[in-house]
C-alpha cells in the first residue's frame, strides 16, 4: 500500500498542476487529476477562490 502525505499548495499552483497533467495522455493520468479534483473542491467556492475556515 502507498503512503499518504499532505501538501499544502495555493489554488495557482495547484491549477498549474492540473495545467502540466492535462499534456500528458490520459489514460495516465485521470486518475490523479479525479482525485486532486475531488479533494479540493470542498476548499474552493463556486467562482474559484479559496473558502476559509470556519473556527
Amino acid at each position: 500500500m502507498s503512503k499518504e502525505i499532505t501538501l499544502a499548495l495555493t489554488l495557482e499552483e495547484v491549477n498549474a498542476i492540473l495545467s502540466s497533467l492535462g499534456n500528458q495522455p490520459y489514460a495516465q493520468v485521470f486518475n490523479l487529476i479525479s482525485k486532486i479534483q475531488q479533494q479540493a473542491a470542498p476548499q474552493v467556492s463556486g467562482n474559484g477562490t479559496l473558502e476559509q475556515a470556519h473556527e
